[in-house]
């Protein structure tokens, strides 16, 4: 990257329903790359939040009996103390109900409208409301007597109604020429590949109104008309960076985004729509957009008609924040779909965070409260093993950062688990408890073990923020100060310097615990 500034996104949430799974997921993961971005010293913006207009939110208002705004008041609260309940690091939290977010949706709309992209005719098709999205007719099937997308398999209803009309149509050969000059736009290539075809079998105009529905965003000029909430909801990008004004320091410095983090599910509006809108308006497409898999429930996506919702909030209670991060960046193979059980989430707290990194910290700082009064050995000499290790982290920083910025999570947690496990080996064949006549070797070993949980505890802050600045702080060390870089170097406090141990990091899970 050229320069030092990083600007990630989740996607905007429906709060149509309490968080689920999937929710706290798309938001773990932006938050596991902000954090890393920030460690590397990076400017760095990170934004979420909620998306609040059309048919959906508007029915599930009246079913509550409340007005539309005073539900999604309610609802976009949970949301917003979810990011606290999960530690997020957002620097903001943009409702599309804002006034901010209105007038950059007007404006924009104005624009594509003044530069002849936006024209009124009448809509004919099958649309989703749980969706908010339009299908083609091979999108759509019957079961059970009744239509649903083959996308998502939501229902689907034939609409006809007045309509202004993007027109999309144009920008087919606009958008495959975007992706040929920009070959990592959309990840995994998978993805990629599924639009590309999509695109390639034709882009019809887009709808980008509705009369039928009063809660939304007015067109500008016509106040019949609703601005259809993906044209509005993809604008909260922009509009949070304080879009119109192209000379604010924010949208200077930030835009385009660096990664939008999205679900497979609406991949199709950040990927084609999204650019589409931007290009029209002279505005640069983000540099990526990344569709991860589903976090599924018995098999099945998660949804609240389908009564199969994990609450984030109850898995933390039982098992922890720190436990459930780590299990969702680690098993959840990324960019594909992901099953949650107790069973799985019980047997990786277990090998990896128990029995592997955090048995490697406590016995180090156990034998240092035992052999070395509770501070840093001074006196150390190291050997050939000993540099290999320390070298092993040194040597792979530019590994480390490709990973990261090619979204190669499991990679990036599976160089530190490998890490934990060749730490544990070294402890175990180094045996230090068999040196307590060779002070100055015995002084070495437990120096390598504590600079190895230090660079361990480094590169695991983005995931496990809590329990790897407690390791850190153990050893004494400031984790507000700590860059990436510094993994590169040999302990940064001096000998002499007190640990101050406070026990087991985690606690081992017993199987099957109620």
């Amino acid at each position: 990257m050229d320069n030092k500034n990083y600007y990630i996104t989740t996607p905007i949430y429906y709060p149509s329903g309490n968080p689920h799974m999937g929710h706290a997921y798309s938001s773990i993961i932006a938050d596991v790359f902000a954090r890393f971005k920030r460690l590397d010293g990076y400017n760095v913006f990170f934004l979420t939040g909620t998306d609040e207009h059309g048919l959906k939110i508007q029915k599930s208002a009246e079913k509550n009996n409340k007005k539309p705004k005073d539900f999604c008041d309610n609802i976009s609260k949970i949301f917003k103390n979810l990011t606290k309940s999960l530690n997020l690091s957002n620097d903001d939290f943009i409702r599309t109900t804002e006034e901010r977010h209105h007038k950059a949706v007007q404006f924009l709309w104005e624009k594509l409208q003044s530069k002849g992209y936006i024209y009124l005719s009448k809509y004919k098709g099958w649309y989703s409301v749980s969706d908010e999205a339009y299908y083609n007719e091979d999108e759509i099937a019957e079961k059970d007597g009744k239509k649903i997308s083959t996308i998502s398999g939501s229902l689907v209803d034939w609409v006809e109604e007045e309509s202004f009309f993007f027109k999309l149509s144009s920008f087919q050969n606009k958008l495959l020429e975007f992706y040929n000059k920009n070959p990592k736009f959309i990840l995994p290539i998978s993805r990629k590949n599924e639009v590309i075809s999509f695109v390639k079998r034709g882009l019809k105009d887009l709808s980008v109104s509705r009369k039928s529905f009063s809660w939304g965003i007015k067109v500008p000029n016509d106040k019949k008309h609703i601005i259809y909430v993906w044209l509005d909801a993809l604008t909260n990008y922009i509009s949070a960076l304080n879009y119109p004004n192209l000379e604010d320091k924010l949208f200077k410095n930030f835009w385009p985004a660096t990664l939008h983090i999205i679900g497979k599910d609406i991949l199709r509006f950040h990927a084609i729509y999204w650019p589409a809108f931007l290009l029209a308006a002279d505005i640069k497409p983000p540099n990526r957009v990344y569709g991860h898999g589903w976090i599924l429930s018995d098999k099945e996506k998660m949804s609240k008609s389908k009564g199969n919702i994990l609450d984030p909030l109850e898995v933390i209670k039982i098992y922890g924040l720190d436990q459930l991060r780590y299990y969702l960046v680690k098993e959840v193979s990324f960019g594909n779909d992901g099953n949650i059980s107790d069973k799985n989430i019980e047997n990786c707290i277990n090998s990896d965070l128990a029995n592997n990194y955090g048995n490697f910290c406590q016995r180090t700082f156990s034998f240092v409260e035992k052999n070395c009064k509770n501070t840093v050995p001074s006196d150390i000499d190291f050997n050939p093993e000993d540099l290999k290790i320390l070298n092993s982290f040194n040597n792979n920083i530019d590994k480390i950062r490709s990973l990261m910025d090619n979204q190669q999570l499991n990679e990036y947690i599976k160089f530190i688990i490998d890490k934990s496990s060749n730490a544990n080996k070294y402890f175990n064949d180094e045996a230090p408890w068999n040196k307590k006549d060779d002070k100055k070797r015995l002084n070495t070993i437990v120096y390598v073990s504590l600079e190895i949980i230090r660079k361990i505890s480094i590169l695991l802050l983005p995931v496990i923020p809590c329990s790897a600045n407690k390791a850190l702080t153990y050893l004494g060390l400031n984790t507000k100060t700590l860059k990436l870089s510094s993994i590169t170097d040999h302990l940064i406090n001096k000998p002499g310097t007190k640990i101050i141990n406070q026990g087991i990091l985690f606690q081992k899970v017993e199987k099957n615990n109620d």
